[in-house]
């Protein structure tokens, strides 16, 4: 499985949005900033995660609808 997440930084509460085949793994990568995964969608397909990953980078209404879907969990 390829995972695209979204997690915030507790002490500056800005966002990071990548992709991964290992979400665990990848957390713990994040520690220095201090994260907390906020969001995140499963794929069977590498590309498809690449593509979804990308959209919400480069796609700044994207990104807003998904945090407005999420904004209870961003408080």
């Amino acid at each position: 499985m390829y995972y695209v997440y979204l997690i915030r930084n507790l002490k500056t509460g800005l966002t990071y949005i990548g992709y991964t085949n290992d979400l665990k793994r990848r957390i713990k990568e994040h520690r220095s900033k201090n994260p907390e995964l906020i969001y995140y969608e499963a794929y069977r397909n590498k590309k498809d995660a690449e593509q979804r990953e990308k959209k919400l980078k480069q796609r700044g209404q994207t990104v807003r609808r998904l945090k407005e879907r999420l904004k209870n969990s961003l408080k």
